[in-house]
């Protein structure tokens, strides 16, 4: 693992929503306040607020990409063409590795928005076993592409 890497899973394990430990991984690279990125991306966590659409460390890995080469105020159409271009390069390299993007499907179905299934991802230990490794998988990624 690589140092952000490191960075990225400590902060994961320290309670951190998936969305929030990629963020801030690479705060210092893209020179964005750590407590901004935190709250930034904590909505994102869970596939978007425990709905497990997209997997949270993906997005967070789509808001890094949008703040290092996303299109600012008064920037050329074409700027958003190439930040398309890096945000399906990131999801299907993170498909490859984990066969999708959607939470729920990573998660085998365990449901995060009922207390059963928040109870079930703890027994299981769904944290480490899966969440765990999306998470430097988003990271890998993106520092052989940012």
């Amino acid at each position: 693992m690589s140092q952000r890497s490191d960075v990225a899973v400590e902060k994961f394990l320290a309670g951190y929503n998936c969305a929030q430990a990629v963020l801030y991984s690479f705060c210092d690279d893209l020179h964005f306040d750590k407590d901004t990125a935190l709250r930034l991306a904590c909505g994102f966590g869970g596939g978007l607020a425990r709905r497990q659409e997209v997997c949270g460390a993906v997005t967070g890995g789509i808001i890094a990409i949008g703040l290092k080469h996303g299109r600012g105020e008064g920037q050329d159409k074409a700027v958003t063409e190439g930040t398309y271009r890096q945000v399906r390069e990131l999801m299907s390299g993170f498909e490859a590795k984990h066969g999708t993007c959607i939470c729920r499907t990573l998660l085998n179905g365990c449901d995060l928005s009922t207390p059963e299934g928040q109870r079930q991802f703890k027994e299981s230990d769904l944290l480490n076993k899966t969440c765990k490794g999306c998470v430097q998988t988003v990271v890998e990624i993106l520092e052989a592409t940012l």
